[in-house]
């Protein structure tokens, strides 16, 4: 058998008959105290936890270099519009994911749910912010949930998280003032007052495994015209895709729209209640959800 031959028939046999999509629960954990952490302030509280999946490593972040917008707002005031925003509008992102830490405070706890991974986006990387601060925030950038000496899916693990600096503020105590500077490179904060100690733990629990035999592209549903400027989008099913329900969630990551859909390969929807801004669309099958991101202007 010739090289080529024998390269063609393992890729055939991996991506057909492997497990190419894992699903996992991913519960973020502080650990913030005094302790470790020279002192609580108060008010303490961490923003929403709000992140991606996707392929391509360092897409939104990467230590070493300057933040972009996104980080630089979740960062400085725990807004994640701007974050949203680049995560829509990349080409190697999957799903947004939006939730808030339970209970608010310096101690406490998020899970994200059937968090699904494939073998394109296997890729996570999740934010939020240390408040009050400058701008600190605690990050797990383009955490991978292949083994990189196999490919197969990771089991079931935990680490630890710790706090950066996004570069984008003087200031050294968690309530100093505001204090723009020239944009500096993000770093891992190991001095004062974290110390260099971790702030949380992040557990990944794997929970499925599975294999689809209808992967969907950009081209399975559209939504025309996107964006839309009227009251109505129309949803082309361009692929036989079994599309069941369809949810609208607004830059918040709250719910604004839901609803069952036709047995058509094309149907309207009636968008006129959604004010101006960006959305993501997600087209809900029994066994896969397509993301996608509309524009109401």
């Amino acid at each position: 058998m010739n090289p080529i031959t024998f390269l063609f028939i393992y890729c055939f046999s991996f991506f057909c008959f492997g497990q190419n999509t894992a699903t996992y629960d991913i519960t973020f954990t502080s650990t913030w105290n005094a302790g470790e952490h020279s002192s609580i302030p108060s008010g303490a509280h961490w923003s929403r936890l709000v992140g991606t999946t996707h392929k391509i490593e360092n897409t939104f972040l990467e230590l070493g270099q300057n933040a972009t917008t996104g980080i630089k707002n979740v960062a400085e005031l725990g807004s994640n519009g701007a974050f949203m925003n680049e995560v829509n509008n990349s080409a190697n992102t999957n799903t947004w994911y939006n939730e808030p830490l339970v209970p608010y405070g310096a101690v406490g706890s998020v899970t994200l749910t059937d968090v699904e991974f494939t073998l394109e986006h296997h890729l996570i990387t999740l934010v939020s912010m240390v408040a009050p601060s400058p701008d600190w925030f605690m990050a797990v950038n383009s955490l991978d949930l292949r083994n990189s000496t196999n490919t197969a899916w990771k089991d079931s693990f935990t680490m630890d998280v710790f706090v950066y600096d996004a570069g984008t503020d003087d200031g050294v105590n968690y309530n100093s003032a505001n204090s723009p500077n020239t944009p500096m490179p993000i770093t891992m904060i190991t001095g004062f007052p974290f110390n260099g100690n971790k702030i949380g733990t992040l557990t990944v629990t794997q929970k499925s495994l599975g294999t689809t035999s209808f992967t969907p592209t950009n081209k399975t549903l559209q939504l025309l015209p996107n964006p839309v400027t009227s009251g109505r989008i129309t949803i082309k099913n361009a692929n036989d895709f079994n599309l069941e329900y369809i949810e609208i969630y607004n830059i918040l990551g709250a719910k604004v729209y839901a609803t069952k859909t036709p047995n058509q390969n094309i149907f309207s929807l009636n968008v006129n209640q959604l004010q101006n801004g960006v959305y993501v669309v997600k087209l809900i099958s029994n066994s896969t959800v397509i993301s996608k991101k509309l524009l109401v202007k």
